[in-house]
């Protein structure tokens, strides 16, 4: 290997660190846990830590997906060079962390994927309408779907003719359906990705269909008997548990969808390096979004827990279920989804349902969705200009 290509693939490594430190320093390793903290239900430092935990874990079993699609998926007719994914990392930080710095809501999700497909097109390649239409697709369905999905849980959690010990319970039962559905890395045949039903079935030795009605009823009869009894017998520890395990799982599916990001530009050089597997340099995301949490996170969490202190465990519930459901549709995907685009989207929705539309400010949703989509469009000018500016000396 020469020693040209080996220090230009360890600065893009570098790069990859930095980026997967911001991801856990920012909104992916805020929001899974700041409901939890504004309802007291567990400490910011605590918090923290657990919320770095399971990024980890959600980074290396959920994170190929997103990963592939990042790193191969979103330029046609080329390969980023070490260079170019220097470019793309850097400026996609870069912005993320003037967001942070001047408090502006840039999306991670946006910046990255704009950076990509900048400097690919300045590099000559090609764009991938059909990947871009469906990333479009989740982008833009996102507010509407979780916010709408929010919406109609909120509404329904405090109506006094719907019992709490019902529909909580019932809530927990969907989520642990689609636990047990989801793939995860090494569950599969041959040590490929696979899910927990598919586990079943083949250690039962039956039908593919009968193994997923079965094992999903179970589990889903399991957790709502669980939840249907913490609840039963004491309501606000009841929905305190609900509230931690929710906040696990988004964080679990945070780290899944959002290390993808920050390490899926390094996937084709790879090919040329040789030194490294996909799977160890997921780890090697994992643990960067894993520091992100535990150094830079609980400041923004204990920002975003005074916000979120009015929420509520129910409305914060109900935000955060949607946020668990999309997280996992953008993994399975292989979507790049902006984590802080889904939970404001949830908050907005459990917030409407609540207050109605006083509690709704038009002109902050106006400056978010302008933000968002300027992330993308001054993410996709600072990789071209710079790549093209590279190429001119």
């Amino acid at each position: 290997m020469e020693l040209q290509l080996l220090a230009l693939f360890l600065t893009a490594g570098l790069a990859s660190l930095f980026m997967s430190w911001v991801i856990g320093a920012g909104s992916s390793g805020a929001t899974p846990f700041a409901p939890a903290v504004g309802a007291n239900a567990i400490s910011t430092m605590r918090a923290a830590f657990v919320v770095g935990i399971f990024g980890l874990a959600g980074a290396v079993t959920q994170g190929a997906n997103v990963s592939e699609a990042v790193g191969r998926g979103l330029v046609g007719g080329v390969t980023l060079p070490a260079m170019g994914v220097i470019v793309a990392l850097l400026a996609g930080a870069g912005l993320m962390a003037v967001g942070i710095y001047t408090g502006y809501p840039i999306a991670t999700a946006f910046t990255v994927t704009g950076a990509i497909i900048g400097v690919g097109m300045a590099l000559g390649g090609t764009p991938v309408w059909g990947k871009y239409q469906q990333i479009g697709a989740v982008w833009v369905l996102t507010p509407v779907v979780g916010g709408g999905f929010a919406y109609a849980i909120a509404s329904v959690l405090p109506r006094p003719d719907v019992p709490e010990a019902a529909t909580i319970p019932t809530l927990a039962a969907l989520v642990g359906v689609v636990l047990a559905n989801v793939e995860f890395a090494f569950l599969g045949a041959d040590g490929g990705p696979g899910s927990l039903t598919s586990l079943g079935q083949r250690l039962l030795g039956i039908d593919i269909v009968v193994a997923t009605v079965v094992l999903s009823g179970t589990v889903a009869a399991v957790v709502w008997a669980a939840v249907y009894r913490d609840i039963r017998h004491d309501k606000s520890g009841g929905l305190r548990h609900v509230l931690l395990a929710l906040g696990s799982l988004v964080a679990f599916s945070a780290g899944g969808s959002q290390v993808g990001l920050a390490v899926g530009p390094l996937l084709p050089l790879l090919d040329d390096v040789g030194i490294l597997s996909p799977a160890v340099v997921l780890l090697g995301g994992g643990l960067g979004i894993l520091v992100g949490s535990w150094t830079g996170a609980p400041r923004m969490i204990k920002s975003l827990a005074q916000d979120y202190s009015s929420l509520g465990p129910r409305r914060s519930i109900a935000a955060l279920v949607p946020s668990f459901l999309i997280a996992q549709l953008a993994v399975f995907l292989g979507v790049p989804v902006s984590f802080n685009e889904i939970i404001v989207s949830a908050i907005i929705g459990s917030g409407a349902a609540v207050g109605g539309s006083e509690a709704v400010d038009p002109r902050k949703i106006l400056v978010t969705v302008g933000a968002w989509a300027g992330s993308f469009t001054l993410a996709l000018a600072v990789g071209f200009g710079s790549m093209t500016a590279m190429g001119a000396f």
